[in-house]
């Protein structure tokens, strides 16, 4: 067996071609689990002989000459508000103690599953994808693997850090204001929030019904579209699930931006531009100067202030979260870690004069980022106004302090792309957010992969240190 930590195609390859088995990549990775994993607090459950025993069937299902997809043998990991049969959905909360195991797999892992993966793990995530890192909570908080003072980001944490640090190969995160776009920028890993409605949530918790997604975190773009062409479809019964044609991503997404008219929101920019790091807006800047190089038009787009926009998705969010989480939050507040705590408290305040005027506000937006898209293939703009911050530095805190600059494509449904940008002077990944119009995640994956050449895709993060002190 030849396998070092490649990507989820080669490692496909290697399962069909007779270099290595199911088996043996399973074992390889449940080693990780046990040893990385755990010191990055990165894996919620694992279950060392189921994994094996269905590695040992996807061998057998080879064997006779089935092949299930393009996927076949590869372990993938699940975010811990997944449901997964035979394992507890944890939601990273004390509340789910003692719950009864899933009866069945959500939708996600089914589809991966007729894909031929593995899903060897559940990955941390913050407390119901909104609490932030608690370390009072059943698991966790998820460490950065290229700095563990460093925060990985929420709150696909674990996803975010198992896959950057070699856990697992790849694995599904969510995303109801960026939290499958934040850990993948911290990460330096790529990270699709597909269209609202592209990828069904049946069997995942809920957070916010009308802004959760869920997508693949991956190494490369080849995977994440590979993972997002397995995972992608209607669900009749997702009442959200668009009936829409699952194109063929890969054929559709050549590294071709020729032509393109991309437009850059330095309108959004500079109003965070008293908090952005040089580093951040470098990343922007050489990631607009790298597309212009391969054809692409770069042009400022102008929008509504963003300030508007975050306004709209928090307003919704917390809303729509309180609304779940109301009779536990009224009788037994405690049970939630402080991170959710806060948040809930401010959901509980919102009236339904500010939810009705939200969502009024919100048609508008989308509406505007639709006229954006009769101009622009596609929109860019920074990741984040920063680095990964430190954990030293992370406080309980109720979400509208400050601006980040994901939520709001979590308001208008659009996918969004996060690509690394390489590493800075300190060490730490940089990425950027490439937006595109609604189902047109295809031509997002284009630009994904003409910037990929700008961050080495053999470069991890070196887990010597953290293994040798066992932190």
């Amino acid at each position: 067996m030849t396998l070092g930590t490649p990507d989820i195609l080669e490692i496909a390859r290697q399962i069909r071609n007779g270099e290595a088995t199911a088996e043996e990549v399973t074992a390889l990775y449940l080693g990780r689990i046990a040893t990385t994993g755990r010191d990055l607090r990165c894996i919620a459950a694992v279950n060392p002989n189921r994994a094996l025993a269905e590695a040992r069937a996807a061998d057998a299902a080879l064997a006779a000459g089935q092949t299930l997809g393009a996927l076949h043998g590869v372990p993938i990991g699940l975010k811990d508000i997944c449901d997964l049969e035979g394992y507890v959905t944890g939601n990273g909360s004390h509340l789910s103690d003692g719950d009864a195991p899933a009866m069945a797999d959500c939708v996600v892992a089914q589809k991966l599953k007729a894909a031929g993966a593995i899903i060897i793990a559940k990955t941390e995530t913050h407390e119901f994808a909104i609490g932030g890192p608690d370390p009072s909570l059943p698991h966790g908080p998820a460490l950065n693997p290229w700095n563990t003072a460093n925060y990985p980001g929420g709150s696909s944490s674990g996803s975010g850090a198992a896959v950057a640090a070699g856990v697992v190969p790849a694995a599904i995160g969510t995303d109801t204001g960026g939290s499958i776009r934040i850990p993948a920028g911290y990460c330096g890993l790529v990270g699709m929030k597909p269209t609202y409605g592209r990828v069904s949530r049946r069997g995942i918790s809920p957070l916010a019904y009308s802004l959760d997604h869920a997508g693949p975190m991956t190494w490369t773009v080849a995977d994440n579209i590979a993972m997002l062409q397995a995972i992608a479809g209607h669900d009749p019964l997702d009442p959200a699930s668009a009936q829409v044609d699952v194109p063929d991503f890969s054929a559709d997404s050549p590294a071709d931006v020729k032509g393109m008219r991309i437009g850059i929101l330095n309108c959004w920019h500079d109003e965070i531009s008293a908090r952005m790091t040089p580093d951040a807006r470098e990343a922007c800047n050489l990631a607009t100067a790298h597309l212009a190089e391969h054809g692409a038009i770069i042009e400022d787009c102008v929008l509504s202030p963003l300030a508007d926009y975050l306004a709209v998705n928090r307003i919704i969010l917390l809303s729509e979260a309180y609304t779940l989480h109301e009779a536990d939050f009224r009788t037994r507040p405690e049970i939630f870690g402080p991170f959710m705590r806060e948040r809930l408290a401010v959901g509980a305040l919102f009236t339904a004069a500010d939810y009705v005027q939200a969502l009024r506000r919100r048609s508008e937006l989308v509406a505007e980022i639709a006229r954006a898209f009769d101009t622009f293939d596609l929109l860019i703009c920074v990741s984040g106004a920063s680095d990964a911050p430190t954990v030293a530095d992370l406080r309980p805190r109720t979400m509208l302090e400050g601006m980040n600059t994901t939520s709001q494509f979590n308001t208008t449904g659009n996918p969004v792309l996060s690509m690394p940008l390489g590493l800075n002077a300190a060490g730490l990944p940089r990425s950027v957010q490439i937006v595109a119009a609604p189902f047109a995640e295809a031509t997002a994956y284009r630009a994904g992969r003409i910037l990929e050449s700008l961050s080495r895709r053999d470069v991890r993060p070196d887990l010597t240190e953290l293994v040798a002190s066992g932190t």
